[in-house]
């Protein structure tokens, strides 16, 4: 295993509640369940963590009850915190709302994660052989996206520096956006989100696009696709569209963050990026068929899941060359 992941992104507690469908304006529903899990980055960082990955944490956590939640999460999954917690404000919460249909809707409330200065940050140092990520969410907080651009720019070279815009990306100055494109090893990000970067087109089009004009500095970009899976392209020129694979989804809240947790993860041991790839997407696809957020699988779990599924396509193979 080759170096640590470096999560200067943001972590709140999401408050789940699960409904047959999103209730109409000025009305209301009753969920037929709900839970408190720790939530945002901290998906991520238990994605790769299970998958063997040390993980260490360089955001800001509160002081209260659901930053003493979040310490407690983070505790039990060996996830290390760098920086002390504010002592002004508590960590910040998410309301998600999950329907039948297994989409979810959410409602937020930043608390001290959207809060960062460089001060604050002297405690998070980077060596050789770390990996280091943030997410779009908190360069859309205007009391931390100034800090954490100008911590990212002065990045040592060799370190790589992995990036997802997430769904907020129209709530992050385009100059902050580009600055943090600029600096960009890996762009991991959806369909949606690759457009509002690049425009509209086909995923190669746009992944094209992403390279030339945008990410100068980067390796390459993967554009998820949910249960399609993800279209890979190196700066070198190579793309393959990396196939998903076929699940009974129960919960899709975090599968993004088990994509790009299981991918860096795998990464950093050195595995190139198609195969990376494939390892992501087995890990998004097992992550949805269970509930909460940081439900990713651990690198057993990939590993028996891709095996099985190699075996069932080899064993389709022969019995359609039996048939012809």
């Amino acid at each position: 295993m080759s170096g640590r992941l470096v999560h200067v992104g943001s972590a709140v507690v999401d408050y789940v509640y699960r409904i047959d469908a999103l209730p109409a304006a000025g009305t209301e529903k009753t969920a037929t369940s709900y839970t408190r899990v720790a939530g945002g980055g901290f998906n991520m960082m238990v994605a790769a963590s299970r998958s063997g990955m040390k993980v260490v944490f360089g955001g800001q956590l509160g002081t209260g009850p659901d930053g003493d939640f979040l310490r407690a999460a983070f505790a039990a999954e060996g996830i290390e915190a760098l920086t002390p917690p504010s002592p002004l404000m508590d960590s910040g919460n998410c309301v998600a709302m999950i329907s039948s249909d297994a989409e979810r809707t959410f409602v937020s409330w930043p608390g001290a994660e959207s809060r960062l200065t460089l001060d604050m940050m002297a405690p998070v140092h980077v060596v050789p052989g770390d990996w280091v990520f943030t997410s779009g969410y908190t360069l859309s907080y205007p009391g931390s996206r100034d800090a954490l651009t100008d911590w990212i720019e002065a990045l040592p070279a060799d370190i790589p520096f992995v990036f997802d815009p997430t769904p907020v990306i129209a709530d992050i100055p385009r100059p902050i956006l580009d600055r943090a494109l600029a600096r960009t090893t890996w762009l991991s990000c959806n369909t949606h989100e690759a457009a509002a970067i690049a425009g509209a087109g086909d995923a190669q089009t746009v992944a094209i696009r992403l390279l030339a004009e945008h990410c100068p500095r980067a390796e390459g970009v993967v554009i998820r696709a949910g249960a399609h899976g993800c279209l890979v392209r190196m700066a070198d020129g190579g793309t393959r569209a990396v196939p998903g694979f076929k699940v009974e989804a129960v919960d899709t809240n975090g599968a993004g963050d088990a994509h790009i947790g299981a991918f860096v993860s795998a990464l950093s041991r050195g595995m190139r990026a198609c195969e990376a790839a494939r390892y992501a997407n087995a890990a998004a696809a097992l992550s949805v068929t269970r509930h909460g957020g940081s439900s990713a699988p651990t690198g057993t779990e990939i590993q028996e899941f891709l095996t099985l599924r190699g075996e069932a396509a080899i064993a389709l193979g022969r019995e359609e060359a039996t048939a012809t």
